[in-house]
């Protein structure tokens, strides 16, 4: 009896914990307009619920493979570096739109006034972040 009230409470905890991180995830998608905001940043406007349907699925497919212990296994080097490069491009892109969306990159290039020099501005922080990351990844981990 005591082992069942234990896995029910378990059961309970578990599905409060996913819904409070589903619950933040979702406000802030929402809150920081953050699908709109990366059709709009990639001139892909009709392209915008393939945006939201690859945040669903991509949230279904990790929740599963998370739970039931899924194992990836890639063929070669090649594959990996495919993988990374997709995941990198997918954190990049989440990390410029809400970027944008809370005007960080504007109010600096204004106030510096760099406005003429957006578009460098950016890609100059995103090939810092992957150059430091690569550093790191390549330098440090070894």
């Amino acid at each position: 009896m005591i082992r069942a009230v234990e896995n029910l409470f378990i059961a309970v905890l578990g599905v409060a914990g996913g819904l409070a991180v589903g619950s933040g995830l979702v406000a802030l998608l929402i809150v920081f307009d953050l699908v709109p905001r990366l059709a709009q940043l990639s001139r892909a406007f009709r392209m915008s619920i393939w945006f939201e349907t690859a945040i669903v699925c991509g949230s279904l497919y990790w929740t599963f493979a998370d739970f039931m212990d899924w194992k990836v296994r890639l063929p070669s080097a090649f594959a990996l570096a495919g993988s990374g490069l997709l995941d990198g491009m997918f954190v990049g892109m989440l990390a410029a739109a809400l970027t944008e969306v809370i005007n960080v990159l504007p109010i600096l290039a204004k106030r510096l006034g760099l406005s003429a020099y957006m578009f460098g501005l950016v890609m100059a922080m995103v090939l810092g972040k992957t150059v430091g990351s690569l550093f790191d990844w390549l330098v440090f981990q070894w």
